[in-house]
Protein backbone atom coordinates (compact mmCIF):
# COMPACT_ATOMS: atom_id res chain seq x y z
CA UNK A 1 0.00 0.00 0.00
CA UNK A 2 2.98 2.31 0.16
CA UNK A 3 2.47 3.26 -3.50
CA UNK A 4 -1.26 3.95 -3.11
CA UNK A 5 -2.31 7.48 -3.89
CA UNK A 6 -5.77 9.04 -3.77
CA UNK A 7 -6.29 12.57 -5.02
CA UNK A 8 -10.06 12.62 -4.40
CA UNK A 9 -12.05 10.60 -1.88
CA UNK A 10 -15.78 10.78 -1.20
CA UNK A 11 -17.69 8.59 1.24
CA UNK A 12 -21.44 8.71 1.83
CA UNK A 13 -21.84 8.60 5.61
CA UNK A 14 -25.08 7.65 7.40
CA UNK A 15 -27.55 10.42 8.17
CA UNK A 16 -27.54 12.09 11.56
CA UNK A 17 -30.25 10.25 13.55
CA UNK A 18 -30.48 13.11 16.04
CA UNK A 19 -32.21 15.15 13.33
CA UNK A 20 -35.53 13.39 14.08
CA UNK A 21 -37.89 15.75 15.88
CA UNK A 22 -35.86 18.83 14.97
CA UNK A 23 -37.93 21.93 14.27
CA UNK A 24 -37.26 25.13 12.36
CA UNK A 25 -39.38 28.29 12.07
CA UNK A 26 -39.44 31.19 9.62
CA UNK A 27 -41.81 34.11 9.12
CA UNK A 28 -42.46 35.52 5.65
CA UNK A 29 -44.65 38.24 4.20
CA UNK A 30 -46.59 37.40 1.03
CA UNK A 31 -45.59 40.40 -1.08
CA UNK A 32 -47.23 41.39 -4.39
CA UNK A 33 -43.95 40.80 -6.23
CA UNK A 34 -43.64 37.23 -4.93
CA UNK A 35 -47.28 36.21 -5.33
CA UNK A 36 -47.66 37.72 -8.82
CA UNK A 37 -44.43 36.14 -10.06
CA UNK A 38 -45.45 32.73 -8.68
CA UNK A 39 -48.88 32.81 -10.34
CA UNK A 40 -47.37 33.97 -13.63
CA UNK A 41 -44.82 31.13 -13.66
CA UNK A 42 -47.71 28.65 -13.48
CA UNK A 43 -49.63 30.27 -16.32
CA UNK A 44 -52.40 31.57 -14.04
CA UNK A 45 -53.25 34.51 -16.23
CA UNK A 46 -56.73 35.36 -14.93
CA UNK A 47 -57.04 38.79 -13.29
CA UNK A 48 -58.11 37.15 -10.03
CA UNK A 49 -54.50 35.99 -9.62
CA UNK A 50 -52.78 39.07 -11.03
CA UNK A 51 -54.71 42.22 -10.01
CA UNK A 52 -52.98 43.47 -6.87
CA UNK A 53 -54.91 46.77 -7.07
CA UNK A 54 -57.74 44.85 -5.37
CA UNK A 55 -55.80 42.92 -2.71
CA UNK A 56 -58.92 41.71 -0.87
CA UNK A 57 -60.14 39.99 -4.04
CA UNK A 58 -56.82 38.72 -5.36
CA UNK A 59 -56.32 34.97 -5.01
CA UNK A 60 -52.96 33.76 -3.76
CA UNK A 61 -52.87 30.12 -4.94
CA UNK A 62 -52.83 27.82 -1.91
CA UNK A 63 -50.01 25.92 -3.61
CA UNK A 64 -47.87 28.98 -2.82
CA UNK A 65 -47.29 27.26 0.53
CA UNK A 66 -44.33 25.38 -0.97
CA UNK A 67 -42.55 28.70 -1.46
CA UNK A 68 -42.87 29.37 2.25
CA UNK A 69 -41.78 25.83 3.08
CA UNK A 70 -38.63 26.17 1.00
CA UNK A 71 -37.45 29.09 3.14
CA UNK A 72 -36.71 26.57 5.93
CA UNK A 73 -36.09 23.38 3.95
CA UNK A 74 -33.72 24.43 1.16
CA UNK A 75 -30.79 22.18 0.37
CA UNK A 76 -28.30 24.06 2.55
CA UNK A 77 -30.57 24.03 5.62
CA UNK A 78 -31.46 20.36 5.11
CA UNK A 79 -27.82 19.40 4.63
CA UNK A 80 -26.85 21.01 7.91
CA UNK A 81 -29.70 19.33 9.81
CA UNK A 82 -29.00 15.84 8.45
CA UNK A 83 -25.21 16.08 8.64
CA UNK A 84 -24.72 15.72 4.88
CA UNK A 85 -21.44 16.40 3.12
CA UNK A 86 -21.30 18.90 0.23
CA UNK A 87 -21.29 16.17 -2.46
CA UNK A 88 -24.41 14.60 -0.90
CA UNK A 89 -26.51 17.76 -0.99
CA UNK A 90 -27.72 17.32 -4.58
CA UNK A 91 -28.96 13.76 -4.15
CA UNK A 92 -32.35 14.67 -2.71
CA UNK A 93 -35.52 14.45 -4.82
CA UNK A 94 -39.12 15.23 -3.92
CA UNK A 95 -41.22 12.08 -3.47
CA UNK A 96 -44.52 13.25 -1.95
CA UNK A 97 -46.43 16.48 -1.28
CA UNK A 98 -49.67 16.41 0.70
CA UNK A 99 -51.10 19.81 1.66
CA UNK A 100 -54.40 20.51 3.45
CA UNK A 101 -55.70 24.05 3.00
CA UNK A 102 -57.62 25.31 6.04
CA UNK A 103 -57.83 29.06 5.36
CA UNK A 104 -56.81 31.18 2.36
CA UNK A 105 -53.51 32.94 1.97
CA UNK A 106 -53.86 36.68 1.43
CA UNK A 107 -51.69 39.37 -0.10
CA UNK A 108 -49.65 41.12 2.58
CA UNK A 109 -50.24 38.32 5.11
CA UNK A 110 -47.43 37.58 7.54
CA UNK A 111 -47.12 33.78 7.71
CA UNK A 112 -45.21 31.85 10.35
CA UNK A 113 -44.08 28.45 9.08
CA UNK A 114 -42.74 25.69 11.32
CA UNK A 115 -41.21 22.43 10.12
CA UNK A 116 -40.64 19.20 12.01
CA UNK A 117 -38.76 16.17 10.72
CA UNK A 118 -41.13 13.35 11.71
CA UNK A 119 -39.90 10.11 10.16
CA UNK A 120 -37.04 8.53 8.22
CA UNK A 121 -36.70 5.02 6.84
CA UNK A 122 -34.30 3.02 4.73
CA UNK A 123 -35.39 2.17 1.16
CA UNK A 124 -33.75 0.50 -1.81
CA UNK A 125 -33.22 3.91 -3.38
CA UNK A 126 -31.83 5.63 -0.29
CA UNK A 127 -33.27 7.30 2.78
CA UNK A 128 -36.89 8.44 2.75
CA UNK A 129 -37.79 11.33 5.06
CA UNK A 130 -41.12 12.94 5.96
CA UNK A 131 -41.44 16.52 7.20
CA UNK A 132 -44.52 18.27 8.61
CA UNK A 133 -45.06 21.97 7.90
CA UNK A 134 -47.57 24.12 9.79
CA UNK A 135 -48.44 27.55 8.42
CA UNK A 136 -50.24 30.04 10.70
CA UNK A 137 -51.28 33.68 10.44
CA UNK A 138 -48.63 35.39 12.53
CA UNK A 139 -51.07 38.09 13.64
CA UNK A 140 -54.09 35.98 14.61
CA UNK A 141 -52.53 32.57 15.22
CA UNK A 142 -55.09 30.93 12.91
CA UNK A 143 -53.95 27.76 11.18
CA UNK A 144 -53.72 28.25 7.42
CA UNK A 145 -52.15 25.15 5.86
CA UNK A 146 -50.73 21.81 7.01
CA UNK A 147 -48.30 20.07 4.67
CA UNK A 148 -46.46 16.79 4.68
CA UNK A 149 -43.47 16.65 2.36
CA UNK A 150 -41.60 13.44 1.60
CA UNK A 151 -38.24 13.10 -0.10
CA UNK A 152 -35.62 10.53 -1.04
CA UNK A 153 -31.91 11.06 -0.44
CA UNK A 154 -30.68 8.82 -3.25
CA UNK A 155 -27.90 6.42 -2.34
CA UNK A 156 -27.52 7.75 1.21
CA UNK A 157 -27.91 5.20 3.99
CA UNK A 158 -29.74 5.35 7.30
CA UNK A 159 -27.98 3.61 10.19
CA UNK A 160 -31.17 1.74 11.16
CA UNK A 161 -34.28 0.52 9.28
CA UNK A 162 -36.39 3.46 10.46
CA UNK A 163 -36.59 6.18 13.06
CA UNK A 164 -39.46 8.37 14.18
CA UNK A 165 -43.17 7.67 13.87
CA UNK A 166 -45.52 8.52 11.03
CA UNK A 167 -47.83 11.26 12.37
CA UNK A 168 -51.30 10.07 13.34
CA UNK A 169 -52.93 12.64 11.05
CA UNK A 170 -50.82 11.62 8.07
CA UNK A 171 -52.47 9.01 5.89
CA UNK A 172 -50.71 7.65 2.82
CA UNK A 173 -52.66 8.61 -0.32
CA UNK A 174 -55.08 5.82 -1.22
CA UNK A 175 -54.75 3.71 -4.33
CA UNK A 176 -57.09 5.35 -6.86
CA UNK A 177 -58.42 1.94 -7.90
CA UNK A 178 -60.72 2.18 -10.90
CA UNK A 179 -61.05 5.95 -10.84
CA UNK A 180 -59.61 7.22 -14.11
CA UNK A 181 -59.50 10.95 -14.79
CA UNK A 182 -57.49 11.87 -17.86
CA UNK A 183 -56.12 15.36 -18.14
CA UNK A 184 -54.71 16.93 -21.30
CA UNK A 185 -51.02 16.40 -21.95
CA UNK A 186 -48.92 19.40 -21.01
CA UNK A 187 -45.73 20.48 -22.73
CA UNK A 188 -43.18 21.78 -20.23
CA UNK A 189 -40.72 24.13 -21.89
CA UNK A 190 -37.00 23.73 -21.31
CA UNK A 191 -36.96 27.19 -19.72
CA UNK A 192 -39.79 26.54 -17.23
CA UNK A 193 -37.55 25.36 -14.36
CA UNK A 194 -35.43 28.50 -14.71
CA UNK A 195 -38.47 30.78 -14.64
CA UNK A 196 -40.09 28.89 -11.78
CA UNK A 197 -36.88 28.82 -9.71
CA UNK A 198 -36.70 32.60 -9.68
CA UNK A 199 -40.44 33.31 -9.43
CA UNK A 200 -41.17 30.78 -6.67
CA UNK A 201 -37.75 31.35 -5.05
CA UNK A 202 -37.24 27.58 -4.96
CA UNK A 203 -33.72 27.07 -6.28
CA UNK A 204 -31.87 23.79 -6.48
CA UNK A 205 -29.35 23.61 -9.34
CA UNK A 206 -30.38 20.06 -10.33
CA UNK A 207 -33.40 21.82 -11.90
CA UNK A 208 -31.48 24.45 -13.86
CA UNK A 209 -27.79 23.54 -14.27
CA UNK A 210 -27.11 20.47 -16.40
CA UNK A 211 -23.56 20.00 -15.10
CA UNK A 212 -24.89 19.78 -11.54
CA UNK A 213 -27.72 17.44 -12.54
CA UNK A 214 -25.32 15.07 -14.32
CA UNK A 215 -22.91 15.11 -11.37
CA UNK A 216 -25.84 14.17 -9.11
CA UNK A 217 -26.53 11.08 -11.24
CA UNK A 218 -29.49 12.44 -13.17
CA UNK A 219 -29.82 12.20 -16.95
CA UNK A 220 -30.54 15.92 -17.34
CA UNK A 221 -32.06 18.83 -15.46
CA UNK A 222 -35.43 17.79 -14.03
CA UNK A 223 -38.61 19.76 -13.44
CA UNK A 224 -39.39 20.69 -9.82
CA UNK A 225 -41.95 18.35 -8.31
CA UNK A 226 -43.79 21.39 -6.99
CA UNK A 227 -44.33 22.63 -10.57
CA UNK A 228 -46.10 19.46 -11.65
CA UNK A 229 -48.03 19.40 -8.36
CA UNK A 230 -49.37 22.92 -8.93
CA UNK A 231 -50.01 22.44 -12.66
CA UNK A 232 -51.96 19.27 -11.87
CA UNK A 233 -54.11 21.34 -9.50
CA UNK A 234 -54.67 23.93 -12.23
CA UNK A 235 -55.74 21.30 -14.76
CA UNK A 236 -57.94 19.39 -12.29
CA UNK A 237 -59.82 22.57 -11.39
CA UNK A 238 -60.31 23.42 -15.05
CA UNK A 239 -61.53 19.91 -15.85
CA UNK A 240 -64.35 20.09 -13.31
CA UNK A 241 -65.19 23.76 -13.94
CA UNK A 242 -63.99 24.96 -10.54
CA UNK A 243 -63.51 28.70 -10.68
CA UNK A 244 -60.09 28.93 -9.04
CA UNK A 245 -57.38 27.16 -7.10
CA UNK A 246 -58.76 28.93 -4.05
CA UNK A 247 -61.43 26.21 -3.89
CA UNK A 248 -58.88 23.48 -3.15
CA UNK A 249 -59.04 21.84 0.27
CA UNK A 250 -56.37 19.18 -0.16
CA UNK A 251 -53.84 18.31 -2.84
CA UNK A 252 -51.80 15.13 -2.61
CA UNK A 253 -49.36 13.69 -5.10
CA UNK A 254 -46.69 11.02 -5.29
CA UNK A 255 -43.81 11.76 -7.65
CA UNK A 256 -43.17 8.47 -9.49
CA UNK A 257 -40.38 9.45 -11.86
CA UNK A 258 -38.35 12.52 -12.82
CA UNK A 259 -39.53 14.74 -15.68
CA UNK A 260 -36.79 16.11 -17.90
CA UNK A 261 -37.42 19.73 -18.83
CA UNK A 262 -38.40 20.12 -22.47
Amino acid sequence: LSDFRCDHWEVDLPINLDAIGATRTATNIITPRWALAYSSSLGLFDATYLDDSRPADMIVPPTFCVCLEWTISDIEARSSLLGLEPHERRKGVHALQDSRFHRPLRLGMRVRTTSKLEHMRRTNAGTYYLTRFEHVDDETGERLITSFSGGILRGIDLAKPSIGELPSDFVEPPDPGNIDVRLPELGLERTLPHIYSECARIWNPIHTERAVALAAGLEDIIVHGTITWALAAREICRSVNVASLGELRRLTVRFRAPIVAG
